[in-house]
């Protein structure tokens, strides 16, 4: 009997006849058996490889199989456009069964909601905020709406498992569990995993069924067309879309709202049919945006990452990129939306703007073309989300004792072989400081916490981010664009500087509450002008930046301006060697140490070798040393910190950015500091650089 002969037959006839299909794809052919188990699985295929089929399919087979009833499913996904993108989809495979879908998100209302609660779906897509919200409400019975619960569906599962959100989930599911008396199937949908199996024990940590990686062979097809070229300004970028590849759909990612706007209005002075898309517009005009680019031929939509998921514009002609994305995980989902008519090829074409965007595009071309890409590392440590945790099931159950919130969440995700003591630390202090009380064994929350996170029906408990992880940077009243926090979180002497919009800032003040960065112009100079642009590098991409340099050959395709653009800076480079740091004095003042570690494994050098210059500076490829005695004090600095390998690593962290962090009020310090010293913490990389012999080089 073949995987399909396993469904349920009616699902099999409107396979067949209703949508047409001759067959299946090999994704949804391998997650027919194990789905139909009940096992959990991550589903790794391209973009548009068919996953959510893989995965719905199964399910539905199930629940027509053994009669499920009542709320079963729960999709989730981390933006609400893709929920309301997929719901149409999702709503006809069901309906063809006699079963519904519905919403649940911020944006649907308040009457609706109410009459899904008095008549459940079957299928029901939302987000992990949303469900929070779901079980703390008063005018929801989660026992009774819950109780049916059988299978969770994470869609870009990868977006989660990275940061804090995918912990936030983890503790849900353990809450929903309990509630719905069984454990609960798991299917993670992505694109782009570098560690799957990680990504799998992950998802299925503390459960007993068994866990797969879905994986098949690729469908063999055209070879990518990837092309990198040098523009130098957006208002170049805005003419050479303008000119190239006229008559066909174009998407263009930009790295900030700003540069979309800036953008957007160059290409429609050019006469460009131009939509954009960013998290700033309303729903109403990001909708209309994306549906009139959808219907379009001849046209552009400008988007930051908001367009980078699986949200459908229809079929894309063209993928352009403005300078580099921050991570080669987040290139292939953007090359992904190209390239599913038969016969075309998936395509994305760099128009480099700035010169440090140059050099972050080149290094991510090289870990493409070897097979790189970034592994899913959750962070480590999630304390905060234990104490977030035990607030709402605080605001759930009304109340809980020492003894309940163990048995809601038995397999503490991400925490599990914590000493019994760190754990009863974090409640300890959660009632020390009133943010929890206690009266007779019975734990509610506390005045501090009502005051803290009670305003507009604790709205600021919902969510594990008080907003993503940027940093909005402002001259005067002027908004500049964003960078990640990163740029700022780390200690270090004097002002951070960053490069933004083509220019060098340093910054006068910033407001981690608002996340705000004020600035004014640098006159920072020399070859250390390649400084941080919008995201710091990570340790791998930093370290490609020497093998582009001494490769004979780019690692994709590079435009004559682009090769001419290459040569330069190799000239620049040109003392740089396969497997060493170089120590360069440029001067007798004046000494750089060029390490490629990235911007985080560069600060904590800076900040250990503070005392042997007036002032150091750290960016993604070299460490600055500016007035010092003489040369070979700053040689012997080198080394001595080289000899003590990872023994000296230690992140200074920003205070005010530590102060500011959501949750931070319901740890102790102590606590805090574990948490951050766990999370900045690249050892394996600052032990890598430690270990490479050490140049100098003298002009």
């Amino acid at each position: 009997m073949s995987a399909f002969d396993q469904l349920h037959p009616a699902l099999q006839h409107h396979i067949v006849n209703s949508l047409g299909w001759k067959r299946l794809r090999p994704l949804q052919e391998a997650t027919i058996v194990p789905g139909l188990r009940g096992e959990h699985a991550i589903l790794l295929a391209p973009t548009a490889g068919g996953k959510t089929e893989a995965a719905i399919f199964p399910v539905l087979s199930r629940m027509l199989s053994e009669h499920w009833q009542g709320l079963s499913v729960l999709y989730v996904c981390p933006i609400k456009a893709l929920l309301n993108n997929l719901e149409q989809r999702l709503a006809y495979y069901a309906g063809l069964l006699g079963r519904r879908v519905a919403l649940w998100h911020g944006d649907v209302s308040p009457s609706r909601k109410s009459r899904l609660v008095v008549d459940p779906p079957d299928i029901l897509l939302t987000t992990p905020e949303s469900l929070e919200v779901m079980l703390v409400s008063r005018r929801i019975d989660h026992w009774l709406f819950f109780a049916h619960l059988q299978t969770l569906i994470i869609d870009e599962v990868h977006a989660f498992a990275g940061d804090d959100r995918g912990w936030h989930l983890m503790y849900l599911l353990e809450r929903l569990s309990r509630i719905a008396g069984r454990e609960l199937q798991r299917l993670g949908l992505s694109a782009t995993v570098g560690n799957p199996e990680r990504l799998r024990d992950w998802l299925t940590h503390g459960c007993e069924r068994p866990g797969h990686v879905l994986k098949p062979p690729a469908e063999t097809g055209l070879q990518p067309e990837v092309e990198l070229d040098w523009v130098g300004t957006l208002k170049n970028a805005a003419i050479v879309i303008s000119r190239l590849h006229r008559g066909e759909k174009r998407l263009v990612f930009c790295d900030s709202r700003a540069r979309v706007e800036q953008l957007a209005v160059e290409l429609r002075a050019l006469g460009v049919d131009t939509y954009v898309s960013h998290s700033c517009l309303s729903l109403e005009e990001r909708t209309a945006a994306e549906k009139a680019f959808s219907a379009g031929s001849n046209c552009v939509i400008v988007a930051t990452s908001t367009l980078e998921l699986g949200i459908d514009v229809g079929d894309l002609d063209r993928v352009i990129q403005i300078d580099a994305p921050a991570t080669v995980s987040s290139f292939l989902q953007r090359i992904g939306r190209t390239g599913r008519r038969a016969g075309t090829s998936r395509n994305c074409l760099f128009l480099i703007t700035r010169e440090a965007a140059f050099l972050q595009a080149a290094a991510l071309l090289q870990l493409w073309s070897e097979g790189f890409v970034e592994p899913i590392r959750p962070p480590p440590l999630p304390l905060h989300i234990l104490a977030q945790q035990l607030m709402g099931l605080a605001l759930q159950e009304s109340s809980i004792t020492r003894a309940d919130w163990r048995s809601w969440l038995p397999s503490l995700p991400g925490l599990d072989g914590l000493a019994e003591a760190r754990l009863d630390a974090v409640l300890d202090h959660m009632l020390e400081t009133g943010i929890l009380h206690e009266d007779q064994g019975l734990i509610s929350m506390g005045a501090a916490g009502e005051q803290r996170f009670g305003p507009k029906n604790y709205l600021a408990l919902f969510s594990v981010f008080l907003s993503p992880p940027l940093v909005k940077v402002f001259h005067g009243r002027q908004e500049i664009g964003e960078v990640d926090q990163r740029s700022f979180a780390v200690k270090q002497e004097g002002p951070a500087v960053i490069v933004l919009a083509g220019r060098h800032w340093q910054t006068r003040y910033i407001d981690w509450t608002r996340r705000i960065a004020y600035v004014e112009p640098s006159e920072h100079k020399g070859r250390s002008q390649w400084l941080s642009s919008g995201q710091p590098m990570h340790f791998d991409m930093a370290q490609a930046v020497p093998r582009v340099m001494l490769q004979p050959e780019p690692p994709a395709r590079f435009s004559r301006r682009a090769l001419e653009m290459l040569e330069t800076l190799k000239l620049s480079f040109d003392w740089v060697e396969q497997g060493k740091t170089q120590l360069e004095f440029a001067d007798q003042e004046t000494a750089v140490w060029w390490t490629f570690g990235g911007k985080l494994i560069n600060a904590v050098i800076a900040n250990q070798l503070a005392r042997i210059a007036d002032k150091l500076t750290a960016d993604d490829f070299c460490v600055g040393m500016h007035g010092f005695s003489h040369a070979g004090a700053i040689i012997d600095a080198v080394r001595a910190l080289q000899a003590q390998g990872a023994d000296a690593y230690a992140v200074p962290l920003d205070e005010d950015f530590i102060g500011a962090l959501k949750f931070g009020a319901c740890l102790s310090p102590q606590a805090m500091d574990d948490e951050l010293s766990a999370r900045y913490d690249d050892r394996d990389g600052y032990r890598a650089i430690m270990m490479l012999p050490m140049v100098v080089v003298r002009h």
